[in-house]
């Protein structure tokens, strides 16, 4: 995937599996312009023995950007108490996964992405693409 993006300023990683951060980490750092690693726990890490945190509230090209797994918001049933935390935390964009079905949305404000999952027949990650001007666009890719 790293490969077929090409050039990106940072990745989010949305949890579950989290030695797959730890791999992802090590490409990124061979990677010319070395991008950011922003990574999350889920759900499956319980046990893990990562340190990785729960939630994370990063801001990127001047915009707040409140990353999650979404199961401890319970992301599979409604997608209002993720957009309630991430207005808690003035947030511009919500970053979540769980339910490994991609989806982008825009409610009052709040950019919503659930990029998918990057596996499976419907295999797909997201971009999200802050301009100079400080607009927004967001976008999910198929991954074919």
């Amino acid at each position: 995937l790293l490969e077929k993006m090409g050039y990106v300023d940072a990745v989010c990683f949305l949890g579950d599996v989290a030695g797959d951060a730890d791999h992802l980490e090590g490409r990124l750092a061979a990677m010319p312009n070395r991008p950011q690693l922003y990574a999350v726990r889920g759900n499956n890490d319980y046990y893990s023995t990562c340190l990785l945190p729960w939630e994370l509230l990063i801001e990127l090209g001047g915009k707040r950007i409140f990353v999650t797994h979404g199961h401890l918001f319970q992301a599979k049933f409604t997608v209002m108490n993720l957009i309630y935390a991430a207005r808690e935390q003035k947030a511009d964009i919500l970053l979540f996964g769980h339910t490994h079905q991609a989806m982008t949305d825009y409610y009052e404000g709040l950019h919503i992405m659930n990029p998918g999952t990057c596996c499976g027949y419907y295999a797909s990650y997201g971009v999200i693409d802050i301009t100079d001007k400080g607009d927004i666009v967001t976008n999910i890719v198929r991954i074919k």
